[in-house]
């Protein structure tokens, strides 16, 4: 498998710099264990297996990170999607990936700028009065330029970076081989679940190389929130927009993190969060399309108290069966339901083997802990936090999705509390759970539960007749097939066939021995250096033998 990887030589270099990266801070182990140090080695490219003297002083997560900065944009990406699984990793590993910066060198704008009259059709002196040439901000995926259109208009170009799309491919390529091998040969690892975080960051990461995609979200989210005039969204100039590059509104506001200005204009910091929270709740409650990331650096404060959303690269989507089960969870949290909480987990999760009732007792007592307290008392980042640590406990894993909101809840929490000290996301969650608990339970709404029910029942009573059609006729043919699968049973026969080749090698090396032993006290024949010869190639076979049986063995005890 490690061979198909090495097979495509554009991706050589790449490997032997991510190796390379992974031995500097430690990893060595993980690299032999993969099998890429000994494959570059035979492929010529020589590898140093010496970490950096600096890494003693570091920890495990600390050292994932820095190793995450080194390998580039794509794995600094990836560290960011890793910060938004709180229920696969500790709240350790969670605040060094949050530390993953999304920035990058700038690339000189004259680089740039053949690619963005590509992509507008003309000169940009024919759409821009001015455009500066320094960024505002320069990403992995791209970098933004102030400018003014002909009418005076200030709005942004935001740019792909040249020739991104090509080193992408080629990074996932080779996470999707390594994920590949590390699963198949660590049970460590595979606890983690690496290809569904892989493919989780597969959709995100190509999502996000779309910049009109971005706009398309900024103006779902804007047409979502038509009616709160507290919130602001730029406006997206399409017909400049593309692929590789949008253009939309310049904000002119007081960035999320500027406390000292907010001060000086005057703003009200409770009003603000109030306000921001009030949007988000809208979003990930009533509209299931949301802001995944809405931390200071995503928001503008603008005069009269109001806020300005930007970046929609990363958005969550819920469904209403998703949206109903999310409330469901919370209302079992406040309301003392374990047994309702303990089968949401359950019906989330992949995991079949759960200890459902060591499940539902500790529960009890998580449910307990906070059922206890007033509103007002609870803190939802606290209260996640502990559930993630229950999910890990008991190694259920959520759906992507649900990750995203989570992280969203938590970072949220975070953006109001930065801005009020007194601030609970929970009061601004009651009301819409409570609507929707509500709503759930109309008349109208149960009636339309019913008929949707009976509907799938029906559908599968028409067409039972037909399946077991095609069963018995499948049966009849001879096709009908059980596929029994036993994961990792590859591996333990390739072990076995290993173990079966030594052996019979072995048996050999002793039949010739002994039939060379025979022939050398038989008289008469050919004769090579005064010897039987027969005999002597024998022995000389033998010893080949015995050479090649050593090294298999040494080398199968290295692997191992």
């Amino acid at each position: 498998m490690l061979w198909e990887m090495l097979n495509a030589a554009r991706d050589l270099g790449r490997v032997h710099d991510i190796a390379s990266v992974l031995i500097r801070y430690g990893f060595g182990s993980f690299v032999r264990g993969l099998g890429i140090g000994r494959a570059l080695e035979s492929a010529g490219k020589v590898l140093h297996w010496q970490h950096t003297e600096e890494y003693i002083k570091l920890d495990t997560p600390q050292r994932i990170r820095r190793a995450l900065e080194d390998l580039g944009p794509t794995f600094i990406k990836l560290g960011q999607i890793l910060a938004t699984r709180v229920d696969l990793f500790s709240p350790q590993y969670i605040a060094e990936f949050e530390k993953l910066q999304d920035q990058a060198p700038p690339v000189p704008f004259e680089d740039l700028l053949p690619q963005i009259e590509e992509d507008i059709g003309g000169s940009i002196d024919d759409i821009f009065s001015e455009v500066d040439r320094q960024p505002l901000a320069a990403a992995s995926i791209a970098q933004v330029h102030k400018a003014v259109l002909k009418d005076g208009t200030q709005v942004i170009i935001k740019v792909r970076r040249p020739g991104l799309r090509k080193i992408i491919e080629a990074d996932l390529r080779l996470l999707q081989r390594i994920v590949d091998i590390a699963e198949s040969e660590s049970p460590e690892i595979r606890r983690f679940h690496p290809k569904e975080v892989l493919r989780q960051f597969n959709q995100s990461l190509r999502r996000e190389l779309d910049l009109a995609g971005e706009c398309r979200n900024a103006e779902r989210v804007a047409a979502n929130l038509a009616d709160d005039l507290n919130i602001m969204i730029p406006k997206v100039y399409w017909q400049w927009t593309g692929e590789r590059l949008n253009v939309q509104e310049y904000i002119q506001g007081i960035q999320g993190r500027d406390l000292e200005s907010m001060e000086k204009m005057g703003l009200d910091r409770k009003l603000l969060a109030d306000r921001g929270t009030q949007a988000v709740m809208k979003m990930i409650m009533e509209d299931g399309f949301f802001h995944a990331d809405p931390h200071p650096g995503n928001v503008f404060y603008l005069p009269d108290n109001r806020l300005a959303f930007i970046d929609f690269g990363m958005v969550g989507r819920l469904t209403e069966e998703r949206r109903e089960q999310v409330v469901s969870l919370l209302y079992g949290m406040i309301n003392h339901a374990p047994t309702k909480v303990a089968e949401i987990l359950e019906d989330w999760s992949d995991n079949i083997y759960t200890d459902e009732q060591a499940l539902i007792v500790e529960i009890e007592a998580f449910v307990d802990q906070y059922s206890s307290l007033s509103l007002k008392d609870l803190s939802l980042t606290a209260m996640l936090s502990d559930l993630m640590a229950l999910l890990r406990d008991h190694k259920l894993i959520l759906p992507a999705d649900l990750a995203l909101l989570i992280k969203a809840y938590i970072t949220l929490d975070g953006l109001g509390r930065y801005l009020n000290p007194d601030f609970n996301t929970l009061v601004f969650a009651a009301p819409y759970i409570q609507k929707i608990m509500l709503e759930r339970y109309r008349p109208e709404a149960i009636a339309k539960r019913g008929w949707r029910n009976l509907i799938s029942v029906a559908d599968l009573l028409s067409s039972l007749p037909k399946d077991l059609r095609k069963l018995i006729r499948a049966s009849r043919k001879g096709a009908f097939q059980v596929d029994v699968t036993v994961r990792h049973l590859d591996r333990y026969v390739n072990t076995m066939d290993n173990a079966i080749s030594r052996l019979t090698m072995g048996m050999v090396t002793s039949a010739l021995i002994i039939g060379s032993s025979i022939i050398m006290t038989v008289k008469g024949g050919p004769e090579l250096f005064g010897l039987p010869a027969f005999g002597f190639l024998g022995y000389t076979f033998a010893t080949v033998g015995g050479i090649w049986l050593l090294l298999s063995i040494w080398k199968s005890g290295n692997n191992r």
